[in-house]
């Protein structure tokens, strides 16, 4: 890099430095001096801690600390109690009964009698979950309520027997029904915070989490505070250890990289592209400059990054070439996978030779019959499907936005070899978004992020019934041996079995390639040495409650 560029950058920090310190004079911020404080930087702005709006990953960090669900994931997965200390299920799958602790209260809040926090009780899980459906809040979470059974009155068919015992009746059988739970989205609030602050609840949170609300200037600074009543235990002592959280909305990421290698900021929770080199060696590694002061943390993330193809369409034209199964195989074998990985991410996320379902998800198997790079075949395939090295074949373009236009762009390049003409249009994520949804991109970049840790999260995208605009099968992929599996592992309780149909629907997937298999991704996080007991999961969620700052390393 230039070295004026370097200073350009190191002054933009100083001077957005400045500019915190100088916004946060007179505002409220809490005095953390000799606190133990964890710092880290989003780039991508928070608009809402209200839990029912955790639709993207910054707004989940940022509810994650401050609320609990009925039932949490630990980092291999697995279910496991938050405020429902048990649960059990009725032996036809549709009814989830869960037991509570009684010892769970709301953070201190002014909305409170006295301004001290309640107990949680069975009727404020029916309360919250029910908001979530309610039209006039008009929540991005409310899908999640779509598998619960209805009353007469259109109500969720929620109850409350007793202050302990929560109750979910659901339309039918759902295995995966614990882990949807586990969502930010189901969340407990409490009915007096909502009301007293309506529409201000996004910037007044109240949950029970391990941190509470402290401080927010938004774009600037947000600060939560250690919740000193919560409810879990590490041995003896309580949970979280940090006093406090620091986090800053940087948006430009080299400028927050900078930051955090001065030991501005602990945490970062991500590689960016105009600083991969030189954080990163070609391998992946940690560069060797700063083995002595960083630690990576790095793991399967359940993020599957694809090129979608529409495969039935009314207004596409008949010989639409990626109608044709063997033309999709073809641009399936004809790339490089772990050379696109090696130079445009330093290998950051594993090549994706399996299928759809991502590496990392409960029950992911190597399929035997995915796509490696293969010219020759991919000449084969062309020839059969009757366009010769891509004779005859019209242009096709490809869809993205300006994130993954190297990777589109290097797809071209090698396609281009085989004979295969296409052009790559380069559009606002949001415009891509758009035309997915409408069926208006016929050969598409997009990824899919788990929700939840079942592979039919994964598989939905190829449910004839979930077809866009009504769902997120974007390719409009139909296949009846496939739905017929599909609507047979939603009542599947054992998960041997529910996996193994899940296998053979992949495998179906990968036949029929629907989807230009990328690569599955991995998440990164880099902190300096102070940091302990920094975790990861395979959902890339942010959990900062047994985390430690140790001084004697700083």
């Amino acid at each position: 890099m230039p070295e004026n560029r370097i200073a350009c950058l190191w002054r933009w920090a100083a001077a957005w430095l400045f500019l915190l310190a100088l916004g946060a004079c007179g505002t409220g911020l809490p005095d953390m001096e000799d606190l133990t404080v964890l710092r880290y930087n989003e780039d991508q702005n928070i608009t809402s801690l209200d839990p029912a709006f955790a639709r993207n990953q910054a707004n989940i960090w940022g509810v994650t600390q401050l609320y609990n669900s009925l039932v949490e994931l630990d980092e291999e997965l697995n279910v496991r109690p938050a405020v429902a200390r048990s649960w059990k299920v009725s032996d036809d799958g549709l009814t989830y009964t869960f037991f509570l602790r009684d010892d769970v209260v709301f953070h201190d809040n002014p909305c409170f009698p006295d301004g001290k926090g309640r107990r949680v009780v069975a009727g404020d899980f029916v309360y919250s979950l029910s908001r979530l459906v309610d039209p006039e809040l008009n929540a991005p979470g409310a899908w999640v309520m779509n598998r619960v059974a209805r009353r007469e009155d259109g109500s969720l068919k929620l109850s409350a027997p007793n202050d302990t015992t929560f109750v979910v009746q659901l339309q039918q059988a759902f295995p995966p029904m614990p882990g949807l739970l586990s969502m930010q989205y189901c969340a407990v609030v409490p009915h007096e915070a909502v009301e007293k602050y309506d529409r201000g609840f996004r910037r007044n949170p109240v949950g029970t989490g391990p941190f509470q609300f402290a401080y927010w200037k938004e774009g600037v600074k947000l600060v939560y505070r250690k919740n000193k009543h919560y409810f879990e235990f590490d041995g003896k002592e309580r949970l979280p250890y940090l006093d406090a959280v620091s986090i800053s909305f940087i948006v430009d990421r080299q400028s927050a990289f900078l930051e955090f290698i001065k030991g501005n900021v602990d945490l970062l929770t991500r590689v960016d592209p105009s600083y991969q080199d030189e954080l990163l060696t070609p391998a992946g590694d940690l560069q060797g400059r700063y083995k002595d002061d960083l630690k990576m943390i790095t793991m399967p993330f359940l993020n599957s990054e694809y090129l979608g193809m529409l495969v039935s369409d009314n207004h596409l034209p008949e010989d639409w070439p990626l109608r044709h199964r063997k033309v999709r195989q073809a641009i399936n074998h004809g790339f490089d996978r772990e050379k696109m990985l090696t130079f445009m991410r330093n290998n950051i996320g594993t090549p994706a030779h399996s299928g759809f379902v991502p590496l990392g998800m409960p029950g992911f198997t190597q399929n035997e019959g995915g796509y490696h790079y293969d010219p020759d075949k991919a000449r084969q395939l062309l020839a059969e499907a009757g366009y010769p090295d891509g004779q005859g074949m019209p242009v096709i373009t490809l869809h993205t936005n300006q994130a993954y236009q190297d990777i589109a762009q290097y797809v071209q390049f090698e396609l281009a070899r085989l004979g295969i003409p296409l052009e790559v249009d380069v559009m606002p994520p949001a415009t891509l978004r758009e035309m997915m949804a409408n069926a208006e991109a016929p050969f598409f970049r997009g990824s899919w992020i788990a929700d939840y840790p079942d592979a039919e999260n994964y598989l939905a995208l190829f449910h004839s019934k979930n077809k866009s605009p009504a769902g997120p099968n974007y390719t409009h992929f139909q296949n009846k041996t496939f739905d017929r599996l599909y609507e047979k592992a939603l009542s599947e309780s054992n998960d041997s079995l529910r996996y193994s149909l899940y296998h053979q629907m992949d495998s179906i997937i990968v036949a029929e390639a629907p989807k230009v298999f990328l690569f599955y991704d991995q998440s990164m996080r880099f902190v300096h040495n102070h940091v302990e007991n920094m975790g990861n999961n395979p959902l890339n969620h942010l959990v900062l409650k047994r985390v430690r700052i140790n001084r004697e390393n700083q």
